[in-house]
């Protein structure tokens, strides 16, 4: 993404939180209410990252997408013609998509855990509850700086690995059958 590893850290909120130079971050807004891509930019602003465009729809934000270089996307689940999911699966699959990897939270009041793994499946890095604060977008951000996923390619999905966690006794697809959970 072009942001240098953080080497000083702060407590913020009570959390120790690396410090970053988030200036040369070059980031998209994808939502349909202007109110909220105003206070998502503020927010960026306020953690230094000045490079911030506003598409207020899937194509406008695809057609942007040509010229501008994102290194991270922030995109509203809600959105008509084209919702955050089927933009998502547009970024990750789509033939003339700029950047395939390019990382995206989405950002949406539609917390269901259906929700979140239909945006996980479609491709979503990271998911973020409306109402959105500093600190948590800032998590975000730095959960995708520090702990990077690979992508993966399957015959139905391409996008950052759905696994969170590192599962050293991982025995195959035969796994959710031995622990009863198929």
């Amino acid at each position: 993404m072009g942001v240098p590893r953080g080497t000083d850290y702060y407590l913020f909120d009570n959390v120790v939180m690396a410090n970053y130079d988030l200036e040369p971050l070059q980031v998209m807004i994808v939502d349909d209410n202007r109110h909220m891509r105003r206070l998502v930019k503020s927010i960026l602003h306020a953690l230094g990252v000045l490079n911030v465009v506003e598409a207020n729809s899937g194509e406008d934000a695809i057609k942007q997408l040509e010229d501008f270089e994102a290194d991270l996307l922030i995109v509203d689940w809600k959105m008509s013609p084209m919702d955050g999911i089927a933009f998502t699966k547009h970024v990750r699959n789509d033939d003339d998509s700029p950047n395939i990897y390019v990382p995206i939270i989405m950002l949406t009041g539609h917390t269901e855990a259906d929700r979140v793994m239909a945006a996980r499946d479609a491709g979503v890095t990271e998911f973020l509850a409306k109402p959105v604060s500093a600190l948590q977008l800032f998590q975000r951000i730095h959960t995708i700086i520090e702990a990077p996923r690979q992508y993966v390619r399957t015959a139905d999905y391409f996008g950052p690995d759905r696994r969170r966690r590192n599962e050293l006794d991982y025995s195959g697809p035969e796994r959710r059958r031995q622990r009863g959970d198929a």
